[in-house]
C-alpha cells in the first residue's frame, strides 16, 4: 500500500494549500507515510497518524527512523468506536471505500466533529467518474471492495459531495492527484 499511495501523497503535498492549517490527523495512517510527507514538505504542520493499537508501534518506528518525532506523532484508537483526534485537516486515504454507506457516513461525521470551523476533510481514493462510465480503475476497485467485504464500494465525487453535505460540510471540491488517486476535499 505504501508504494501504491506514495505518488498520490506526494501530489497532495504539492497541490493542496496547507498554509492556512497547522495540524493534520491521518486516519488509518498505517506506517505514518502521509503524515511524514506532509510534515516534510510543510514545515509549519504538526501531524498525527491515527490507527489501531497494534499498528501504532510500526508507525512510531517509521517516524523515529525518519527523524520526525518532533513534528509527527501517533495516537491509537478505533475509528469505528473512538472519536477522531482533533485537527485542522483530517485525511483518510483508501479508507472510505472499505465500508458500507452507513459506515462511510459515520466516518465523515466523525471527521466533521473533529474539525474546527474552516477545517478540511481530505479523502484520497480512486474516485469513480460521476457518470460511472469511464474510470475503469475506480470501477474495478469498487467491485473488488464488494467482493472482499460484501457491502463495501467505491464512490464518485458526486456521492462524496452528497454525504459531506448531509453531515454539515459546506464546500466540496475534487482535486486530481497522480494516477488514479484523487483528493475529495470537504471544508467545514
Amino acid at each position: 500500500m505504501s508504494d501504491v499511495s506514495r505518488a498520490g501523497f506526494d501530489a497532495l503535498a504539492e497541490k493542496f494549500d496547507f498554509s492556512p492549517f497547522q495540524t493534520l490527523c491521518d486516519v488509518g495512517g498505517a506506517t505514518g507515510q502521509l503524515a511524514l510527507i506532509i510534515a516534510a514538505r510543510h514545515s509549519h504542520m504538526r501531524c498525527t497518524s491515527f490507527d489501531l493499537p497494534m499498528v501504532e508501534p510500526i508507525a512510531k518506528a517509521t517516524i523515529e527512523a525518519a527523524g520526525a518525532s518532533d513534528r509527527v506523532t501517533t495516537v491509537s484508537g478505533d475509528f469505528h468506536t473512538d472519536p477522531l483526534p482533533e485537527a485542522d485537516v483530517i485525511t483518510m486515504s483508501m479508507i472510505l471505500h472499505d465500508w458500507n454507506h452507513d459506515q462511510k457516513l459515520h466516518l465523515i461525521r466523525s471527521a466533521y466533529d473533529a474539525l474546527p470551523s474552516g477545517g478540511a476533510l481530505i479523502s484520497i481514493e480512486p474516485l469513480i467518474d460521476d457518470a460511472r462510465r469511464t474510470d475503469a480503475f475506480g470501477l474495478l476497485m469498487s467491485l473488488n471492495m464488494l467482493i472482499e467485504f460484501g457491502d463495501a464500494f467505491g464512490f464518485t465525487g458526486r456521492d462524496f459531495t452528497v454525504w459531506c453535505r448531509q453531515v454539515g460540510f459546506e464546500h466540496v471540491e475534487i482535486l486530481p492527484l497522480a494516477g488514479a488517486a484523487t483528493a475529495a476535499i470537504a471544508r467545514k
